[in-house]
Parts: C-alpha cells; sequence; structure tokens
C-alpha cells in the first residue's frame, strides 16, 4: 500500500464520507461507461471493472478497507434495498412463456451448482481445517458461493449478511476468488462459443447469422441499457416499494427466526423447528418471496413503472465496488487458495452440468453459453455476452433467467448452508 507506508494512513481515511463516496460514485459511473463505449470492457462486464478499480484503490491505499460508508450504508442499506428493485422483472409467467430452452438449460446448470457446492466442500473440508479453518466457515462459504453461482452478486451478498460474515477476511478472500475465476470463466465462455470441438457437437444458429452478416453484432452495452422514460413519480414508487417490502421481510422472518436452536438438534422434531427457524427466519427468503409475488401478480402495475432495473443495477454496482476494497489477490493465491480451488470446482461442475443438458435435450450451443454466463455471473453479464457476440434474439432471455437466478439463489444459498452447517 504506496499512500498507507508514505502517509501512515490511507490518502482518504474512513471518516472522510463524502470523499469516500466521491470514488464509490466516480468510479462506478467509469465502469459503466467503459462497458457501454468499449468493446474489450463490454467482454469483460462493468461489474467486473467496478470490483477490480476497488481492489487497485484499496491495495495502493488510495481508500480504507472498512469504514462506516462500507459496512452500514451499503451493506446494511443498498443491498437489501437493490433485490427488490432487481426482482420486479421477475415474473414468471414471462419468463416460462419467453426464455423457453434456455430456461430448461439454466435450471440443470443451477442444479450443477448446488451439486458442486457438496463435491467442493467434502472434498476441502479436511484441508481447509488443516489451514485452521472451520467447517462451518467453508460451509458459509459453499452458501455464498451457491447464491452466487445461481443468481449473482446480490446473491452473495444476501449469504454473506445472512452468516455474518459481511466485510471479514473471509468474505473478500472469497469475492476475489470468485471474481479472478469469473473473469477468466467469461473468456472461457467465448472461446468455446468458436471452438470446432464445441461447433461440431452443437447447432449454432445465432453465431452462423452473425457470421454470414445476416445480424450486425452488437459490441457495446449501451445496446442493452438504452434511454429509457422514467418519472420523478417512478423513482418514487420504486424506493417505496422496495422499502416496504425489506421491512415486511424483516417482521415476517422475526416471527420465524426465534425456532432456530442454539446447539445441535437432537431429535427430527427439533431438526424440523431448526430449519424452518433458518430457513423462514431469513429476511432475504421473503424478499425474495414477496417480490416475486408482486412482479407476478401485480405485472400490468410492474410494467407501468419504470426505472426499477436500472435503479436495483446501479446499486449492485456501489455494492460490488464495495466487496472489492478489502480483497487482496496476493493473500488468496498464497493463504486461501483452497477457496480458490472451491468456486473452480463449483463453476466446473455447472459447465459440465449446463453444456451436457444442453446436448442432451438437443438445444443449441449460445443457449449452453448464455445459460451458464447467466448462473455464474448474472443477468447483466449474460446479457453483456449475448451483446457482445452479436445473439440480440438471446439479450432478453438471458436477462429473463438471470433475474430469475436472483430468485432461486437465495433459496439454494439458504438450503445448502443449512445442510452444510453453516
Amino acid at each position: 500500500m504506496v499512500f498507507q507506508k508514505l502517509l501512515g494512513h490511507p490518502l482518504i481515511q474512513a471518516d472522510d464520507v463524502w470523499g469516500l463516496l466521491a470514488v464509490m460514485c466516480v468510479s462506478v459511473a467509469a465502469s459503466i461507461w467503459l462497458e457501454q463505449r468499449c468493446r474489450w470492457a463490454s467482454r469483460v462486464s462493468g461489474s467486473v471493472i467496478a470490483l477490480v478499480l476497488a481492489m487497485v484503490l484499496a491495495n495502493l491505499g488510495v481508500i480504507p478497507t472498512s469504514c462506516a460508508l462500507y459496512d452500514d450504508v451499503v451493506w446494511g442499506f443498498l443491498v437489501p434495498l437493490g433485490i427488490p428493485l432487481l426482482l420486479l422483472q421477475c415474473n414468471l409467467k414471462k419468463i416460462w412463456r419467453e426464455a423457453g430452452r434456455m430456461l430448461a438449460v439454466f435450471l440443470i446448470g443451477a442444479v450443477g451448482t448446488v451439486v458442486g457446492a457438496f463435491l467442493a466442500f467434502f472434498a476441502l473440508r479436511g484441508a481447509y481445517a488443516a489451514g485452521g479453518g472451520s467447517a462451518a466457515e467453508l460451509a458459509a462459504v459453499a452458501s455464498m458461493m451457491t447464491g452466487s453461482y445461481i443468481g449473482g452478486s446480490v446473491n452473495f451478498s444476501a449469504m454473506a449478511l445472512q452468516h455474518g460474515l459481511r466485510g471479514t477476511p473471509v468474505a473478500a478472500a472469497a469475492t476475489v476468488a470468485d471474481n479472478l475465476l469469473m473473469a477468466l470463466y467469461f473468456f472461457v465462455l467465448i472461446a468455446f462459443a468458436g471452438m470446432r470441438f464445441f461447433r461440431q457437437r452443437f447447432r449454432h444458429p445465432h453465431i452462423d447469422a452473425v457470421a454470414s452478416g445476416g445480424q450486425a453484432a452488437r459490441t457495446q452495452a449501451a445496446a442493452f441499457w438504452s434511454r429509457k422514460d422514467i418519472s420523478l413519480k417512478d423513482v418514487a414508487v420504486n424506493f417505496a416499494y422496495a422499502a416496504a417490502v425489506v421491512w415486511a421481510s424483516h417482521c415476517i422472518a422475526g416471527i420465524f427466526s426465534p425456532l432456530a436452536l442454539e446447539g445441535v438438534a437432537g431429535s427430527f422434531q427439533e431438526g424440523l423447528r431448526d430449519f424452518a427457524g433458518k430457513f423462514f427466519g431469513s429476511p432475504y427468503v421473503w424478499i425474495t418471496t414477496l417480490s416475486v409475488l408482486a412482479a407476478t401478480l401485480l405485472d400490468r402495475q410492474v410494467e407501468s413503472l419504470h426505472g426499477s432495473q436500472e435503479l436495483g443495477t446501479y446499486l449492485v454496482y456501489l455494492f460490488l465496488f464495495v466487496i472489492g476494497v478489502p480483497a487482496n489477490l496476493y493473500t488468496v493465491l498464497t493463504e486461501a487458495p483452497l477457496l480458490l480451488a472451491l468456486t473452480a470446482i463449483m463453476v466446473a461442475v455447472n459447465m459440465v452440468f449446463c453444456f451436457g443438458g444442453a446436448k442432451l435435450l438437443g438445444f443449441d450451443l449460445e443457449d449452453a453459453v448464455i445459460a451458464s454466463n447467466a448462473n455464474i455471473g448474472g443477468p447483466t453479464t449474460a446479457a453483456g455476452m449475448a451483446i457482445s457476440q452479436g445473439w440480440a434474439k438471446l439479450v432478453g432471455p438471458a436477462m429473463l433467467v438471470g433475474v430469475l437466478g436472483y430468485v432461486a439463489g437465495n433459496y439454494a444459498g439458504t438450503l445448502v448452508g443449512i445442510a452444510l452447517g453453516a
């Protein structure tokens, strides 16, 4: 940390809230601008760029690795508000009708993520314990990564909050391992789409359309995030809705959380009670449930409300910047390589399930590539990859199944955490 060594403290100190807020907002704005203007950035995705910028600034000593802005404001308020806004796009009837084959591959990949979490946990549990870590801690990481690799970073944050790992070195190391592997994985997916091995074994009509000039390749994220009509009333209603959902979810979760046991269940009945307390006592389960019910049952009202996707995505970008701050790549490679191994196993199993499922069902290569991306990276990276490759007809389905992952990720992550003893 250059500035830390020269000054004895970060260049912008933890109590300089406005300075830190400015750095965070400028970094996120720069990430979005690059994603929408530069072809290379569109392929990497603005979310990864925001996280890398945070890592660089923190490791140079420009900003501190923890402060009230990160812990209390972003983690405490912005992340919970962002989830209901993003899930307003999750109309289950619309997803089933429009996503079609990609939805089937996506769900197969989600099963692969869960299987990968169990395989990775039991394969690495002994080595992790030998390194001084606990099985419960590794289970919590598996839970976080299950949420992330079915939904996205918003699920990672929900599971981290649920397991009390917010701002901890373990969460920071898992973040770096996740995003290091995710960035490499996106390039692997793009390479797969161009390999003769895969093209000989799958149909690839969208690739053929781009190659023949029948469909112009669009390489900027701006192709999706175009300017939309939005009013002051839309902004007010969006945040009112999000705050009401979060409040209601905490109230409902508070009814069930006392059922959770302090120790180990001694009988089947106690086990059921403990499960009910932990699962239904999670506010993120109820945030997800209430948001999906609103999006599905009040679809006409939701369609008339503009800006929820943009506002929710922006809040997620702020969160991505924050989770990159305490991350140290050197620490991950030297002190926490097992977390990198855990994420690698989970991603590899997801790929096997996605590509294997698409092959068995006779689906296209593009379906497997985008569905797997939607699992591992979330809706924005999946849509961004479809845009960057010129697969315009897959942008909408990519966003839809990715948003469904926000729903499934919280449920699956919670269940995996409970099953593994997090």
